[in-house]
């Protein structure tokens, strides 16, 4: 079964053309498909539209939010929902193009590839400095810290195989990070051009701001990746690099001790207790975390690492 998440966020004008479109190419499909619409908290009356749609094809399922939790959070509650064993994850506003769908699952089935990511190659028809200029700075930051050379990290139109996004935790800005996070796990990763249509309605909510915030987020996606099942390695790194720095001022506060400098009169030996401490701290937090992440595993039954298949082994 193919899964179809797309989130939503007062595009009431949007949702009608978009449906039918999206309806059009998976009636023509051979697969079995399901809809999953996730209403961000929308205030615009779109829910209701959203509402009769659902009402005259029970494949088209609804999600609505109290209130607006960002797209990653849309994504994630389409993505717990679904029952399919691939999912595509497509915007409602009309800038991706549901025709492009077939092609993302073929290349994903042809390849056995785990996750395609869409490719907006004409995209940059609006502001440098507000849309153009923060999407390289971003996926340059993307593709270098994580490895996977991607065009478009923020084309939200991509395929997934269930196994793979099944286990991938989505906070903050972190629905961007999905394919550098499979990588990171193991998964491989394809790109495929998509065709893009300029918005027709409403307002994009995207801008020079939210790069500060994907890069928090990179960084959070990068520690939690490489250190989740090891935190002591990062604190203990710290830790003893700064208890090593906090040993060496002390050092040179005793050899100007010895050379007549008295310690008043000099920031070393203040600057050695003040580094030793921290270095102790980094240590002991790097500790706590680890008996912190040893309970999460085993109270929860969790393990840290993916299998991608097993032989034999049903018996």
């Amino acid at each position: 079964m193919i899964s179809v998440i797309f989130p939503i966020y007062n595009e009431r004008e949007s949702i009608t053309p978009f449906f039918d479109a999206l309806t059009a190419v998976l009636d023509g499909s051979a697969e079995e498909f399901e809809v999953i619409a996730v209403d961000d908290g929308s205030f615009d009356g779109g829910f209701e539209i959203l509402r009769g749609v659902a009402g005259q094809n029970k494949k088209i399922k609804l999600i609505r939010f109290a209130r607006n939790f960002g797209q990653t959070a849309a994504l994630s509650a389409g993505i717990q929902a679904s029952r399919g064993d691939v999912l595509v994850t497509i915007d409602g506003d009309l800038e991706n193009d549901p025709k492009d769908i077939p092609k993302l699952i073929a290349k994903l089935k042809s390849e056995k590839l785990d996750v395609v990511s869409g490719w907006r190659v004409n995209r940059w028809q609006g502001s440098f400095f507000t849309r153009k200029f923060p999407s390289m700075i971003a996926n340059a930051l993307i593709s270098s810290v994580s490895g996977v050379k991607l065009h478009d990290y923020g084309c939200t139109l991509k395929a997934y195989r269930r196994e793979v996004i099944a286990g991938i935790p989505l906070y903050g800005e972190m629905h961007r990070f999905i394919p550098a996070y499979a990588y990171l796990r193991g998964a491989k990763i394809g790109e495929c051009a998509v065709s893009y249509t300029p918005r027709r309605f409403g307002k994009s909510k995207y801008g020079f701001s939210r790069t500060f915030r994907v890069i928090l987020d990179l960084l959070f996606m990068k520690f939690l990746v490489k250190y989740m099942t090891r935190p002591i390695h990062f604190f203990g790194g710290l830790g003893l690099g700064t208890f090593f720095l906090g040993l060496l001022a002390g050092g040179g506060a005793l050899v100007l001790k010895f050379m007549g400098t008295s310690f008043v009169r000099t920031p070393l030996p203040i600057l050695s207790i003040f580094l030793i401490l921290v270095g102790t701290q980094f240590i002991v937090t790097g500790i706590i975390a680890e008996i912190l992440m040893r309970i999460y595993y085993e109270s929860q039954g969790k393990q840290p690492y993916q299998i991608k298949e097993t032989v034999n082994l049903e018996e």
